[in-house]
């Protein structure tokens, strides 16, 4: 066992990944993005969806599609009961944040929780934390030295309480919209640095779950091409290899709400670029179509769904993981690495 790490983190690491060490996990603690999706298919207001349907969601989902899975990351305010509706050998990972950010307030500033601790989260079943940060390297000081204080003291937390901490980073910049080929153009210098900076130990960051070093639309090749094309195949690999040598600690991707055909492309692109990452905690390009199944067809079908699409929907994705690094080997890669400094 790596020697970097408590008995309490190895511990609840290997409840989270599969028994060579890959965190092949389903992400379902969407919250606003979920509710979004509801009001879309049922013509409604997001505020109009009812809560309900949220949870109810997420339990088809993980009584379904855990069994594929090592793990599911779920939210505390909608996710409990589904944490109980997961497969037996199924980690748990639980969010730690608000979901969203007041948009009245520059910069995305994150939120804890109201009512909640990394204690109560342990108390409620979770084998680690996870908190999501709005980054960008571009933010002024003032902004970003808030953020690093905020991310400091959510991994002192689960320090002190020897539990692993996941930090998920969602990349942007200031004034554009993150679809657009503006950032697109910078997206891999964004992701870099955060997984540059929250490397430091400082932070206490277990597992980096991470966006993709590109927009996957503006890449030669892709199910869901973009009227421009930015890169060709090999430059795109190029900047997974440079912002996989970014991270100092092991990292895993998210899927960024993109498709799963869009999302096998990345991870087919990050293995043979050799970017050594240790999984996914993939959400929305497995299971976000069965939302309109379920408003438009009902509870039966989309179970049917899940058994069959959503299930190949992760399937898929857990074929991609062959080239994923374990865990426990970005971590004794590390230590060696810091040992030679």
């Amino acid at each position: 066992m790596p020697s970097s790490l408590s008995a309490g983190k190895q511990r609840g690491l290997e409840a989270v990944a599969d028994s060579r060490g890959i965190i092949a996990a389903l992400a379902i603690d969407q919250r606003s993005a979920l509710r979004s999706l509801f009001a879309r298919a049922m013509g409604v207001e997001a505020a109009d969806v009812p809560p309900a349907n949220l949870s109810r969601f997420k339990e088809a989902v993980s009584a379904t599609l855990t069994p594929h899975a090592s793990a599911i990351l779920l939210d505390p305010e909608y996710g409990l009961p589904a944490a109980g509706k997961r497969a037996p050998n199924a980690g748990l990972l639980l969010a730690y944040e608000q979901t969203g950010y007041d948009k009245k307030v520059p910069g995305r500033l994150p939120r804890l929780l109201d009512g909640w601790s990394a204690q109560r989260l342990i108390e409620a079943g979770a084998n680690a934390v996870k908190l999501l940060l709005y980054y960008s390297s571009r933010s002024t000081a003032e902004i970003n030295g808030f953020k690093y204080e905020f991310v400091e003291k959510v991994g002192a937390e689960c320090a002190a309480l020897d539990v692993p901490f996941f930090l998920e980073l969602v990349s942007y910049a200031e004034n554009m919209d993150e679809k657009s080929i503006e950032f697109a153009r910078i997206k891999h210098e964004v992701v870099a640095a955060g997984m540059k900076e929250f490397s430091k130990p400082q932070y206490s960051v277990d597992i980096l779950k991470v966006g993709m070093p590109v927009n996957l639309s503006f890449i030669e090749g892709s199910p869901t091409p973009s009227e421009e094309i930015l890169s060709t195949r090999e430059q795109a690999k190029r900047h997974f290899v440079d912002a996989a040598a970014c991270a100092s600690i092991p990292f895993i991707y998210l899927s960024e709400g993109v498709n799963n055909a869009t999302f096998q492309f990345g991870l087919e692109l990050a293995a043979e670029a050799g970017a050594r990452f240790s999984g996914v905690l993939c959400g929305r390009a497995t299971w976000k179509d069965g939302v309109d199944i379920l408003v438009k067809r009902g509870e039966s079908a989309l179970e049917d769904w899940l058994h069959t699409t959503g299930a190949q929907n992760i399937q898929n994705v857990n074929h991609h993981l062959k080239a994923a690094v374990p865990w426990q080997v970005a971590v004794q890669k590390s230590t060696s690495e810091k040992a030679h400094v």
